[in-house]
């Protein structure tokens, strides 16, 4: 079937251009900021962590009313720009002033709109393509998302290495003004708006809903409480290791530490963009559950194979796995989503709570991780985390339903 994205003279490429250039505005911060703050600044795991926690925390308090206010407007493209215009100020104040209030203040307006980028993105999506075509769109999505980090961590790792850690947060507004104008290339008019927000199934559909559910569904429906349980868990577990990881390289190796942890970003990307494509190919037929099930199994392992060596090409490969989880968490998230939200017209504000309770995770796994590396070294922070990630993984395996429709493998 021909999408309805097609009218409007809406070209796919420019969809792709979104995804890969939003990676690389937000993959230039992340953790090289954190590895930034402790080698180059000298700052305690404990200031990191304040700082990377309040900042989520003011984030999450707005995550859910944006969802709402996407499923309302129609200015969704307008909502990424002036998201991308905030995360270049931020990054400049870094890299001209990385002092505790300067960094704390910038780094919390920018956890404000970072997670704009995701439900937007994925209203956008739904509003161009109809529900045959979404899953292998959503696979897509993830797979130029993947790629754009890649990107962005040859050249930040190349900036870091022949400039300074510092002179990598430029490379931001450079991404930003890109990434803007990716945006602007798809027309609005090509944007089917009641199906951006999951109001009707396709667009051909007879029935329109005339009116979207109330806002009590975030509460009433028993599969996106249990889901957005086990995004928090695991977020909580995933969202520190990489840092710490990078601050271990670090340690050992303060001359090419940025380019260590491009390394590692790298290493993990590469797996996340081909496992994107095939969850994007078989999460209709196979079911949502049991890929998410085996991206969750990885978490665990992950942590624990971190406390066995600390030789920087151990730590590099076990990072590699990061890609097997991640990739399926990317593709998959905003596809369960839409099956949850199907019909309710609520699709953006319940990508906005589930963007709450997974800012809730990333927000305290970064405090809880510091607290305890100060503590108890980094082998007691690697474990706690396992242990959040395999409770998210017996409570998806327990009390989560399966929410496709399944084709069957030749439909």
């Amino acid at each position: 079937m021909t999408p309805v994205a097609q009218r409007g003279r809406f070209r796919p490429r420019s969809l792709d251009a979104v995804n890969f250039l939003l990676a690389d505005v937000r993959g230039a911060l992340g953790p090289y900021l954190n590895v930034f703050l402790v080698t180059q600044q000298h700052w305690s795991q404990s200031e990191v962590g304040l700082v990377t926690t309040v900042g989520g925390l003011l984030g999450l308090s707005i995550q859910t009313p944006i969802g709402a206010a996407i499923d309302e407007t129609h200015a969704k493209r307008g909502a990424i720009v002036v998201a991308l215009a905030v995360l270049a100020l931020g990054a400049i104040v870094i890299f001209a002033m990385p002092r505790f209030w300067p960094v704390a203040i910038a780094n919390s307006l920018m956890a404000v709109v970072g997670d704009v980028f995701g439900p937007a993105v994925a209203a956008v999506t739904l509003g161009l393509y109809t529900r045959k075509r979404l899953a292998r769109r959503m696979g897509r999505n993830s797979a130029f998302d993947h790629a754009g980090n890649v990107a962005i961590a040859v050249a930040a790792g190349a900036v870091g290495y022949a400039f300074s850690q510092r002179a990598v947060f430029l490379l931001v507004p450079v991404f930003t003004v890109l990434a803007g104008l990716a945006v602007l290339s798809i027309p609005a008019a090509a944007i089917d708006y009641d199906r951006a927000r999951d109001l009707r199934e396709d667009a051909d559909a007879a029935e329109t809903q005339v009116s979207a559910a109330g806002y009590g569904i975030l509460f009433k429906s028993r599969p996106l409480v249990i889901f957005g349980l086990c995004v928090m868990l695991f977020h909580l577990a995933n969202a520190a290791l990489l840092p710490l990881v990078g601050q271990k390289l670090a340690t050992a190796h303060p001359k090419e530490a940025t380019a260590m942890m491009s390394t590692c970003i790298i290493a993990a990307q590469l797996v996340m963009l081909p496992i994107a494509l095939l969850v994007g190919r078989t999460a209709d037929t196979w079911g949502r559950k049991p890929l998410f099930l085996a991206g969750f199994a990885v978490l665990p392992l992950r942590a624990v194979l971190y406390t066995l060596s600390d030789n920087s090409f151990w730590l590099i490969g076990v990072q590699v796995l990061d890609g097997v989880g991640a990739g399926i968490f990317g593709a998959l998230t905003p596809l369960v989503i839409a099956d949850i939200m199907r019909g309710t017209g609520r699709y953006n504000l319940a990508q906005g709570a589930i963007a709450t309770v997974q800012g809730i995770g990333a927000s305290c796994s970064g405090l809880a991780a510091g607290v305890i590396v100060d503590h108890f070294g980094y082998s007691a922070a690697f474990l706690a985390a396992g242990g959040a990630a395999l409770v998210a993984l017996v409570v998806f395996a327990l009390q989560m339903p399966e929410t496709a429709e399944r084709e069957a493998p030749g439909a």
